[in-house]
């Protein structure tokens, strides 16, 4: 039995057999929702993510993910803390699969500078229980740039161009099986938007993985919807 460790979210043991296609363009399907509350600091933030090693039909991930946000009063920086639900598949024919509970805290803050360009900087902990592994944490620092393309403020009807980059470190280097390297992973993104309405938008984009077991190319789509109650 071959062990490969593998990311988009954790690592993972396969069979030699279920190894990742990289010059196979991969898909995620994402839905990301931001409620807020009138005259109140709390709000509710998440997502949900089918991501596919294929374009179609090839389950790579599904992920449920929900927090409880909190800003406080003339500041700028958003907190979270959440809970996700991940069931991972294995590359290939096989149907089996493997589940993650995850637990995390976050930070989000965001700038505008040269009056075009906004700016938003996540820092996340994670604290994960994935099936048939032993208990650890990782570490994540996005940053995310946002350049208006018709128009300075990400307004309705504006379209814009998207980059992100997102770096992974590995806590606890032990999972139970084997030991993992201190760098989990870095995403790089490159995509454009549009804005429908001040209560949602709409991207599309490349993202590209890098680990240490594989490198893979991703379509992303993505819808944003912010809900005011």
């Amino acid at each position: 039995m071959k062990y490969l460790f593998f990311s988009l979210g954790l690592f993972l043991s396969f069979n030699a057999f279920s190894q990742v296609e990289e010059s196979k363009l991969g898909s995620w399907y994402m839905y990301f929702y931001n409620v807020n509350f009138e005259e109140s600091n709390f709000g509710v933030q998440g997502d949900i993510q089918y991501r596919n090693w294929n374009t179609l039909g090839d389950l790579e991930q599904l992920m449920l993910r929900s927090g409880i946000t909190y800003r406080a009063d003339n500041s700028s920086v958003l907190f979270t803390l959440g809970y996700a639900n991940i069931t991972t598949g294995t590359p290939g024919e096989s149907s089996s699969t493997i589940n993650e509970s995850r637990i995390y805290q976050e930070a989000l803050f965001g700038q505008k500078i040269l009056q075009i360009v906004h700016l938003t900087h996540r820092f996340r902990y994670e604290q994960r229980w994935v099936e048939n592994q032993d208990f650890r944490t990782r570490l994540r620092y996005s940053l995310s740039i946002n350049v208006g393309l018709n128009s300075k403020e990400l307004e309705p009807k504006t379209l814009y161009a998207s980059f992100y980059n997102e770096l992974f470190i590995n806590g606890e280097r032990n999972n139970g099986l084997s030991e993992v390297e201190l760098f989990d992973r870095n995403r790089t993104y490159f995509g454009l938007g549009y804005v429908i309405s001040n209560s949602s938008k709409v991207q599309l984009g490349w993202m590209r993985q890098e680990t240490e077991s594989f490198t893979k190319n991703q379509l992303q789509f993505s819808f944003h919807h912010n809900l005011n109650f």
